[in-house]
């Protein structure tokens, strides 16, 4: 079990969410919630906060693109054996319609063969509050085992 997905089990999302953020802050500009965390899954939450928004009064694409690696990023650790190594290289998204509410990342690994090296394409969805699809992402992660 990764180091992550114990500390989660141990501590919860909360204080977790929390260490998380001192670990990496660049995600605390989001004030995250790594809701559900397993292998092959991760969910994270973010609050709608006028911080986060655009011109347009809906959620910033680039914090969009911040909840899509923290979740890809999580479940990517929950994922890979016991002491590989990964690095996220890419991201590819689609904006498919504005979030004006709170918004939920789903990362979703159990398409990927964790137990090889090399590029993986972890996919992420958000959606909004009401359940609409607003945003995807594939991003590239490089996975080198132990």
């Amino acid at each position: 079990m990764s180091q992550a997905l114990s500390m989660f089990n141990s501590v919860g999302p909360a204080a977790f969410s929390n260490l998380a953020c001192q670990m990496a802050p660049y995600f605390s500009t989001i004030t995250p919630e790594i809701a559900e965390l397993k292998p092959n899954h991760a969910v994270v939450t973010v609050p709608f906060r006028k911080e986060i928004t655009n011109h347009l009064a809906s959620v910033h694409a680039i914090a969009l693109c911040n909840a899509a690696e923290l979740a890809g990023g999580m479940m990517t650790d929950a994922s890979i054996p016991a002491g590989a190594r990964w690095i996220p290289k890419g991201m590819t998204v689609e904006y498919l319609a504005k979030a004006k509410t709170d918004i939920r990342a789903v990362a979703d690994g159990s398409a990927i063969d964790w137990q090889t090296a090399g590029d993986k394409i972890v996919p992420v969805e958000i959606f909004d509050a009401g359940g609409v699809k607003v945003f995807t992402a594939h991003i590239t992660m490089n996975v080198k085992l132990a």
